[in-house]
């Protein structure tokens, strides 16, 4: 029996609508990572069953099989893509976001500081992660890693907040046990703790998972890196989320305190913090010692190209990195970022890929922020794609919502094309519904 006609079975018995959805509309996926070779529908048709892609086809192929297209939902203008992955960003900082005026080590100080140690009150904390998650799917971000703060509370409030929603979600307490003021320092002893107390509670709990978050080298003491590298050892399943040269001060800085390694990479390596598929967001000024280090240990190197220049902290070598065998992902990095839309990182980062003489190609963009983020972050078994059996998070974008977007599109030569308008032009307005497990999560009030 085909898949069409297990649905329609499906939908009889259940009565159809919340075990089985039908979408028909333009639909853009990559289901290997040939980022050349996307696999794209003009009049598509996914089937959703509880939750996962049950089949994904050319509607006339549905239609030849028997299933009455009637019943699907119909958006012949809109384009359907598999939800956005934003693979490292600060929960917290959305409040400083757009803070005028520094550079990463005084922006740190003067903003983002003061602004995480509000999360010390449980229900401040507990009222941002549902705004921050409410902005996230509106704009058509599925799935993030997230830094929180220094406090147990603000994970505990943000995993709350994602499992009602139904989130594949990773995040983690921040680990920092010096140089920053003494409302958001923790303890090793006590960072250790609640670091594990926190991977025994929501770890591997639906579609949660926790990630050992030191913020970087510099706030944390060799104490607090060794004991944070034991925890890795012991839980081999959790990520570990950190930061890696990102500004030429903040390196320089980081020798002083650390002065005994030999480069900033070096300073996780000696506490074995850089598993496979550890993520290290920046990566703008790596030694050659350090890139080939970076690549050997297969850690991943997070483009943040908005937060990069915002900040003024450099033009990271994504080309250059990518030829060593560096894997690459690509995130938003609020609040250094000045935006949640993963369609505006895009537009920044084909600017920073110009002016290092790479060009970006539309295809490899979406790519990046859809399937191309799952596999460096090691979900590409879960979301990323529309292959059978994916779990189905989606957006869908429909240009008719920007006027200046709508106008260009329609003299779009081709698909690439057309991409290249939505990640120059576009951002959240774009998005008319986004789907998490099939079910709309966020719609606009035209859709």
């Amino acid at each position: 029996m085909c898949r069409c006609c297990s649905v329609l079975l499906v939908t009889r018995r259940t009565g159809g609508a919340k075990a089985v959805r039908l979408i028909r509309s333009r639909i853009l996926h990559w289901p290997t990572d040939q980022w050349h070779q996307p696999e794209y529908f003009e009049d598509g048709i996914l089937l959703i069953e509880a939750g996962r892609v049950l089949d994904l086809g050319p509607a006339e192929r549905f239609m030849t099989e028997g299933l009455d297209v009637t019943r699907c939902e119909h958006y012949p203008t809109r384009l359907v893509l598999p939800g956005f992955i934003d693979p490292h960003l600060h929960f917290p900082q959305v409040d400083v976001m757009a803070s005028f005026g520094a550079q990463l080590l005084d922006w740190l100080n003067d903003y983002t500081f003061p602004a995480e140690a509000r999360y010390s009150d449980p229900v401040f904390a507990a009222a941002a992660a549902e705004s921050f998650l409410d902005l996230q799917l509106r704009h058509g971000t599925t799935s993030a890693f997230a830094f929180c703060t220094s406090h147990r509370h603000s994970v505990e409030a943000l995993f709350c907040a994602a499992e009602r929603r139904q989130l594949r979600m990773v995040a983690g307490k921040v680990l920092m046990d010096q140089n920053a003021p003494d409302a958001i320092l923790d303890t090793a002893e006590s960072g250790a703790q609640d670091s594990e107390d926190l991977i025994r509670t929501w770890h591997g709990r639906g579609r949660l998972g926790y990630a050992l978050t030191p913020r970087f080298s510099g706030t944390s003491s060799s104490a607090q890196l060794q004991k944070t590298g034991l925890l890795a050892q012991q839980y081999p399943s959790v990520w570990l989320q950190t930061h890696l040269s990102e500004n030429l001060a903040e390196i320089a800085w980081i020798k002083s305190v650390h002065p005994q390694y030999q480069d900033y990479l070096q300073t996780y390596e000696a506490h074995g913090l850089v598993p496979k598929g550890a993520l290290f967001g920046h990566c703008i000024h790596l030694t050659e010692s350090e890139t080939e280090r970076l690549a050997d240990a297969g850690g991943v190197a997070v483009f943040c190209p908005s937060s990069n220049l915002f900040l003024g902290s450099g033009l990271m070598p994504f080309e250059a990195l990518q030829a060593a065998g560096v894997d690459l992902a690509i995130a938003s990095d609020i609040g250094g970022g000045t935006s949640l839309s993963m369609l505006k990182t895009l537009a920044d980062a084909y600017k920073v890929c110009q002016l290092r003489q790479y060009v970006l190609h539309p295809f490899e963009a979406f790519y990046r922020i859809t399937r191309g983020n799952a596999r460096a972050t090691a979900l590409e078994g879960f979301i990323g794609d529309f292959r059978v059996g994916q779990e189905a998070d989606f957006v869908m974008i429909d240009p008719e919502c920007v006027p200046l977007v709508a106008r260009r599109v329609q003299s779009a030569k081709d698909l690439q094309g057309e991409l290249f308008i939505y990640m120059t032009l576009g951002d959240e307005q774009l998005i008319v519904e986004t789907s998490i497990l099939g079910e709309p999560a966020y719609r606009t009030s035209a859709s």
